[in-house]
C-alpha cells in the first residue's frame, strides 16, 4: 500500500525532465560557437563598413575562440549583402554588418525589398556611430567646401562625385549636398567605396562623402584633401576639418554600423554575442582605432533600445531622402 502511494505520487509529480526546446537552447548557449562563423559585409572590400567588419571580427575571434571570417558581398546599396543574410540559417553561423543603409535608407528608397530590416534581422547591437568626410581629388583647385561650391556653381555639370552605390547615405550626403548648396554635380556610383578611391586620387571623379574610417587615412597621408565633415559638430579625430554645416546652414548627415542576425537564432546564442559585442568594444585597442584613427563614436551596446534608434534615425534621414528626389526600384 505504502509502495502504491508513492509510485502514484511520483507519477502525478510535475516533471522535471528538460523539454527538447529547454535542452536545445541550453546545448546552443554552452556549445555556441563549435565551428567558423561567417559574417556577411553587404559592401566591397576596402571601404568603412570592411574595415569595422574586419576589426569587429578579430576581437570576435578572440573573445569566442572560433574564426569569425567576413565576406564581402557588396551591390545594390547593401542589399544583396543584408537579403542573404537575412535568408541565412539562424543558427549563430551566419551573422553580418547592418547599417543605416539596410535599416534606415533602403526602407525610404525601395518600394519592395528582398527582406524586411524589422522582422527578418535582429539587431544585436550598434558599434559605432560616424560621420561622412567630403574628400576630393588633391588636383582639384578647391581647398575648403566655400570655393568647392564656387568652383561648381562657375561650371554646372562638370564635376562628380562618386558613391558606393545609389540610395547610400554616401550617395544622399552628396545629393543633400547639391541640394542645400545649389550646385550641380554628377552622381558616378560604384559597388563600393573601396574601388573608388584610385579613381578618386587619379581625377577620373573629383569628389565623395565616404565613411571616416576609409576615408580619413587617405587625407592624413596627403593623397586627398579632406574639406568637410557631415556631421553637426567637428569629428574628434580631425577637429581640424570643419563641418560642412559651417558653410552650408542646415547640412547634417551622419551613419553607424552595427552586428544583426537572421531572426530565430536562439536567445542563448544572441546573449552570448552580445556580450561578446560589449565586451569587444571595452578593449582599448578597438576604443583607440575607433577615436584615434578611424573617427567614429562609440555607441551604447546591446539590444536594448536598438529598435527605437532605428525608428527615431529614419525620422532624421527623411528630408534628406525628399530633397534628393531619389526612389529606387
Amino acid at each position: 500500500m505504502k509502495r502504491r502511494s508513492l509510485l502514484m505520487a511520483a507519477l502525478a509529480a510535475p516533471s522535471i525532465v528538460p523539454t527538447r526546446s529547454s535542452w536545445a537552447q541550453g546545448g546552443a548557449q554552452a556549445a555556441w560557437p563549435a565551428k567558423t562563423v561567417r559574417f556577411i559585409c553587404p559592401f566591397a572590400p576596402g571601404g568603412g563598413t570592411d574595415t569595422v567588419s574586419r576589426l569587429m571580427c578579430d576581437q570576435l575571434t578572440k573573445l569566442l575562440g572560433q574564426q569569425f571570417v567576413v565576406e564581402n558581398k557588396g551591390g545594390a546599396g547593401g542589399n544583396i549583402g543584408t537579403a542573404e543574410l537575412a535568408r541565412a540559417a539562424p543558427d549563430g553561423y551566419t551573422l553580418g554588418l547592418i547599417t543605416v543603409a539596410s535599416h534606415t535608407l533602403n526602407p525610404m528608397l525601395y518600394s519592395k525589398l528582398p527582406y524586411n530590416p524589422d522582422k527578418d534581422i535582429v539587431g544585436v547591437s550598434r558599434v559605432a556611430l560616424l560621420a561622412n568626410l567630403l574628400g576630393v581629388t588633391p588636383s582639384l583647385p578647391a581647398n575648403n567646401v566655400a570655393e568647392l561650391i564656387a568652383l561648381c556653381k562657375k561650371d554646372p555639370g562638370k564635376y562628380s562625385f562618386a558613391s558606393s552605390g545609389p540610395g547610400t547615405s554616401l550617395h544622399l550626403s552628396g545629393e543633400l549636398f547639391k541640394k542645400l548648396a545649389g550646385v550641380d554635380i554628377i552622381h558616378v556610383p560604384y559597388k563600393g567605396a573601396g574601388p573608388v578611391y584610385h579613381d578618386l586620387m587619379a581625377g577620373t571623379v573629383n569628389m565623395m562623402f565616404a565613411n571616416m574610417p576609409s576615408m580619413l587615412p587617405h587625407v592624413r597621408a596627403n593623397k586627398l584633401k579632406g574639406l568637410g565633415v557631415t556631421s553637426a559638430q567637428r569629428s574628434k579625430a580631425a577637429p581640424d576639418i570643419p563641418t560642412i554645416a559651417e558653410t552650408v546652414p542646415g547640412y547634417v548627415a551622419t551613419s553607424w554600423y552595427g552586428i544583426g542576425a537572421p531572426a530565430g537564432t536562439p536567445e542563448p546564442i544572441l546573449a552570448r554575442l552580445e556580450g561578446a559585442i560589449a565586451e569587444a568594444l571595452k578593449s582599448p585597442d578597438i576604443q583607440k582605432r575607433w577615436s584615434d584613427d578611424l573617427g567614429l563614436d562609440m555607441p551604447p551596446p546591446g539590444r536594448k533600445g536598438f529598435d527605437e534608434f532605428v525608428a527615431e534615425d529614419r525620422k532624421l534621414w527623411a528630408p534628406a531622402v525628399q530633397a534628393s528626389g531619389v526612389k529606387l526600384d
